[in-house]
C-alpha cells in the first residue's frame, strides 16, 4: 500500500522513458529480478531479446499478446509483398484466423478474439488428462482447422486454470509445434499463470518451465498470490520486436531524441494504452520487504494449509467426493445428495455381463439414464449447499461447472488465512451439507408416505 501511495503521489505518466527515467528503468529492474525468481528461461531477460512489461491484468497481457502474434503471423504470411498484393493477402487470411485455448482456459481468450475479429476454438480436455490441454487433443484440434480451412495463429495454455488448477502437458505442446521435427502452423504460445505462477517462486514447481524456452509470452499477476495490491498483471515477451512492431505508433508530439535513439524503452509500446502508472514501486516495496524467503515461506503455507484442507473432506467420504487432485492450495469438491431413493452401486460391468446383446442395450441405457439422474442431484445438492453458506455470509465460496459437474471450489489463498479459518470453513460446509441432505431426505420421505397413503383402498 506504501507503494502505491507514493506511486499515486507521483502521478507520473510513464508512457515512455523521458517522461520519467526512474519509472521504467525500475520496472525493467523488477521484472527481470521477477523472472530470475520464477525461473523463466534467460530468453525472457530484458539483456537478450526479451523483456517484461506490467499490465493491467492476465486479460489485458492475452488482447495485446494476441495482436503481436496476428501482426507477426501477417508479417510471415505476405513476406516479399506490398502495397495492394498484401492488402489483398491479408484481406483473404483475417476471415481464416483462428485462436486456440482449452475449453478449461479463461474465458480472457475467448473474449481477446471476439475483440480482434478472429475465430475461436477449443481444445478439449479430459477428466482423465486432469483436464489439461495434451499433445493429442492439440493434433486433432489442429487437423481440425486444416479441414475447416482455418489458418491458427494463438494459443494460449494455462499454469492453473480458473475453475481446477489444472496445468497443461507443456512438453507435448512443444514437441507437437516443433518446426525442426515436422510440419507445423507457426503459433504464438502463450502461457497464463494469472493465480497458479506465484507458486513458481518455489524450487519445487521449477521444473514447470522448462520447456517455456519454445514458449513466446508468459503471464503471472502479482496480485492474484503475491501480496500486491491490484494492478500488477506481469508480462514476459521472448522477442520484444513482436510487441513493439504491431504497437508502435510514433506521431510528433511523441518523437524525442532518446526515444529515435533506439537505446531507450518506451512502455507505451508494449501495450494497448498510451498511459501508465508506476506500478513496479508497489511490487519493489513487496519483494524488499518479505524477501525471496519470505515469499516462499508465504506460499508453502498457503499450499500446506489447502492440503489440510483437502484432507479433512477425504475424512468426510460419507458427505464429499473430490472431483480434481489438490493443486496450489485448491480444493475441489462436490456434495453427495444422500441415500434417500437411491438404488445400490453395482458396477457396469457386473451389471450388464450376463446379458445377451440386445437386453446388454436396454440394460446399458437403463443405467446411463440412472448415472443421468444421479448426476443432476447431486448438481443440485452442491448448488444448493454452495448458496446457503454463501448467503449466511460466514464464509464465501465460489464454484464452477466441469464438464457438467456442478463443484464447489475451496481455496486458501489469503494473507491471514490460517487453520482455525479453514477449520471453520470446513465446519460450515459439513453443518451445512447435513442441513440440506436432511431437508431432501424428510421431502422424499414425505412424497413416498403420500404415495402409499393414496394407494390404500
Amino acid at each position: 500500500m506504501l507503494g502505491e501511495l507514493y506511486s499515486a503521489a507521483f502521478t507520473a505518466p510513464g508512457f515512455n522513458w523521458l517522461c520519467s527515467p526512474a519509472v521504467t528503468e525500475l520496472e525493467t529492474i523488477v521484472l527481470d529480478w521477477l523472472s530470475r525468481l520464477f525461473n523463466l528461461p534467460p530468453c525472457f531477460y530484458s539483456n537478450g531479446e526479451g523483456g517484461g512489461v506490467i499490465q493491467g491484468s492476465a486479460s489485458e497481457a492475452i488482447v495485446t499478446v494476441m495482436v503481436a502474434a496476428r501482426e507477426r503471423c501477417f508479417k510471415r504470411v505476405c513476406e516479399g509483398l506490398d502495397g495492394e498484393a498484401r492488402e489483398a493477402k491479408i484481406s483473404s487470411l483475417r476471415s481464416r484466423l483462428v485462436a486456440l485455448g482449452s475449453d478449461q482456459s479463461h474465458s480472457s481468450t475467448q473474449k481477446a478474439a471476439l475483440i480482434l475479429g478472429v475465430h475461436y476454438k477449443a481444445v478439449p480436455t479430459t477428466m482423465e488428462d486432469n483436464l489439461s490441454i495434451s499433445g493429442e487433443h492439440l493434433i486433432q484440434t489442429l487437423g481440425e482447422c486444416e479441414r475447416e480451412g482455418l489458418e491458427p495463429f494463438y494459443l494460449t495454455t494455462t499454469l492453473g486454470t480458473t475453475s481446477t488448477c489444472a496445468i497443461d502437458y507443456f512438453q507435448e505442446i512443444k514437441q507437437v509445434l516443433r518446426q525442426d521435427i515436422q510440419p507445423a502452423p507457426e503459433i504464438w504460445i502463450h502461457v497464463d499463470a494469472a493465480y497458479a505462477g506465484a507458486a513458481l517462486v518455489c524450487e519445487e514447481y521449477h521444473h514447470l518451465t522448462k520447456s517455456f524456452d519454445a514458449f513466446d509470452s508468459f503471464e503471472m499477476n502479482m496480485h492474484k498470490w503475491l501480496l500486491v495490491n491490484f494492478d500488477a498483471g506481469c508480462l514476459w515477451v521472448k522477442n520484444r520486436t513482436d510487441l513493439t512492431s504491431a504497437l508502435s505508433i510514433t506521431p510528433s508530439y511523441l518523437r524525442n531524441d532518446f526515444s529515435d535513439s533506439g537505446l531507450v524503452t518506451d512502455y507505451r509500446d508494449w501495450q494497448i494504452p498510451l498511459g501508465r502508472r508506476f506500478r513496479s514501486l508497489k511490487i519493489w516495496f513487496v519483494l524488499r520487504s518479505y524477501g525471496v524467503s519470505g515469499l516462499k515461506s508465504y506460499i508453502r503455507n498457503h499450499i500446506r494449509l489447502g492440503m489440510g484442507f483437502h484432507d479433512w473432506v477425504l475424512s468426510r467420504p460419507d458427505l464429499f467426493e473430490i472431483l480434481t487432485r489438490p493443486a496450489f492450495a485448491l480444493t475441489v469438491l462436490t456434495i453427495k445428495p444422500g441415500a434417500a431413493g437411491q438404488e445400490a452401486d453395482i458396477p457396469f460391468e457386473n451389471a450388464v455381463s450376463h446379458l445377451g446383446p440386445e437386453e446388454r442395450k436396454v440394460a446399458t441405457a437403463s443405467i446411463l439414464e440412472y448415472e443421468d439422474r444421479q448426476l443432476q442431484r447431486a448438481n443440485a445438492t452442491t448448488k444448493r449447499v454452495y448458496e446457503a453458506i454463501n448467503a449466511a455470509g460466514e464464509i464465501f465460496l465460489t464454484s464452477s461447472v466441469i464438464k457438467g459437474v456442478y463443484a464447489i471450489r475451496v481455496v486458501s489463498g489469503n494473507e491471514n488465512s490460517d487453520e482455525q479459518h479453514l477449520r471453520k470453513a470446513f465446519d460450515i460446509l459439513v453443518r451445512t451439507t447435513l442441513e440440506i441432505r436432511g431437508e431432501a431426505e424428510v421431502k422424499q420421505a414425505n412424497g413416498l408416505w403420500s404415495g402409499r397413503a393414496g394407494n390404500v383402498d
